[in-house]
This record gives C-alpha cells, sequence and structure tokens, in this order.
C-alpha cells in the first residue's frame, strides 16, 4: 500500500485556501495535513505536523512565500514545495527555482495542471524512497529529460495524426507510474482526451514500448491498462 503523502497548505485567501484543498484531495494518495494564512504559521505547523510537501502561496502578510521559503532553506527544513502564484517576474521564479521548488504553478490554474504536478511528485518520492542507487535513464525520465521514445525514427514515423510531442508527454507520464493505468486515467494525467490518449497508447503498444494489463472486474467490461516497459 503507497504511503499518504501529506500535504501543508500556506494560502491567505480563505477562499483560495478551500478550492485548493479540494483539487488537492481529489488526487488519490494526498491528504491535506494543515492549513496556514501566511509564512510564520507556516513554518510553525511545518515543525508541528511535518508535512511532505508544502502548496505554497507568494503574497501574503506577515511573511510572503519567498521569504518562508528562503528561511525553510537556511534551516535546512526536510521538506518539498510547489509554489502556486499569481507572480509571474522572472526574478521571483528564478529564485524560487534556485531554491528548488519542485514546481511553479501560476493563479489562476485549472486542476489537471495541479494534478499533473502532484502525480509527478508522487512518482519522484516513490522512486527516491531508501537508499540504493539509480540510473541515468530513470534520472531523465523522473525530470522530464530524454526519454526512451525519443529517436529520430520514431520522429519521422509516426503515424499520421500523431505528433512528438504528445507522445513524449504520454510516455514521461506512463514511465514515471508504478501501477498500469487505463487510457482513461493516462488522458486526465496530462490533460488531454480519452480517444486521443486511447491513440498514442495504441501506437506505444504496436511498437512494444507498453504492454497491456487487462483488468477484469465483477460487472461490466474489462478494462484495458498500459505500463511502460523497462527497457534492458
Amino acid at each position: 500500500m503507497k504511503k499518504l503523502i501529506n500535504v501543508l497548505l500556506i494560502e491567505d485567501d480563505p477562499m483560495v485556501q478551500e478550492v485548493n484543498r479540494m483539487f488537492i484531495e481529489r488526487v488519490p494518495g494526498f491528504a491535506v495535513c494543515a492549513i496556514a494564512g501566511n509564512g510564520q504559521e507556516g513554518a510553525e505547523k511545518v515543525a508541528s505536523f511535518q508535512p511532505d510537501l508544502i502548496l505554497l502561496d507568494n503574497f501574503m502578510p506577515k511573511q510572503n512565500g519567498l521569504e518562508t521559503l528562503q528561511a525553510f532553506r537556511k534551516q535546512d527544513t526536510d521538506v518539498d514545495v510547489i509554489v502556486i502564484s499569481a507572480a509571474q517576474d522572472k526574478e521571483t521564479i528564478r529564485t524560487m527555482m534556485r531554491l528548488g521548488v519542485v514546481d511553479y504553478i501560476i493563479k489562476p490554474f485549472k486542476f489537471e495542471r495541479l494534478k499533473q504536478a502532484l502525480k509527478k511528485y508522487q512518482s519522484f518520492k516513490q522512486h527516491m524512497m531508501g537508499d540504493g542507487t539509480i540510473g541515468q535513464e530513470e534520472i531523465d525520465r523522473l525530470q522530464g529529460g530524454p526519454s526512451p521514445a525519443k529517436t529520430d525514427k520514431q520522429i519521422v514515423d509516426l503515424p499520421k495524426g500523431l505528433n512528438q510531442q504528445t507522445l513524449e508527454q504520454i510516455v514521461q507520464f506512463l514511465s514515471g507510474q508504478s501501477l498500469p493505468l487505463s487510457a482513461e486515467e493516462t488522458a486526465e494525467g496530462i490533460g488531454i482526451a480519452r480517444v486521443t490518449a486511447r491513440r498514442y497508447l495504441d501506437y506505444l503498444l504496436k511498437s512494444d514500448q507498453v504492454q497491456m494489463v487487462i483488468e477484469y472486474g465483477s460487472i461490466g467490461r474489462p478494462v484495458n491498462r498500459y505500463q511502460w516497459k523497462e527497457k534492458g
């Protein structure tokens, strides 16, 4: 059973707090353990609740998001951070990135964008748990770098109606999952239509890059699920 990822939400607007809380808890494997209205309160709740992940706003009273993140890094606080903010100036974003945020989401945003960030973080956390080593190919997949599917032959030989960018998004998403996914789950994960996801999954199946796992339920038709084939 996967460990639940506890999230601390640091956001000063009560309405946005509630919307973000509902968004977070719509993603399986995540739960909001606490909510703070500013950076100072957030720091106190980090100490009390020890969350795995913080969703951090920037424009807040008393202590803004950037100041809060800088304080966490100075104190070597063991927590990951996703920034969700209306701040779009390059200097702020560069500074946040230098301070090691997992992702940066600009308000307003859609649920699918937050879900994508959370699922990517979930995959990264699962792969990086414990001791041992990890290979370059797996690091590239987790960081969104070169993928096993990106070759000159595939760029030239893609069937009509498929494009390389969407293919790479699906490959990156699938290769980071520990369990097989349906076409609908894949579509939701990257924000495309289910029929589109199915076309790409069929292509990857025919090119022997994914394997199909048929899930039989007690009621209704079986569900086709797809899992990335590990090379080597």
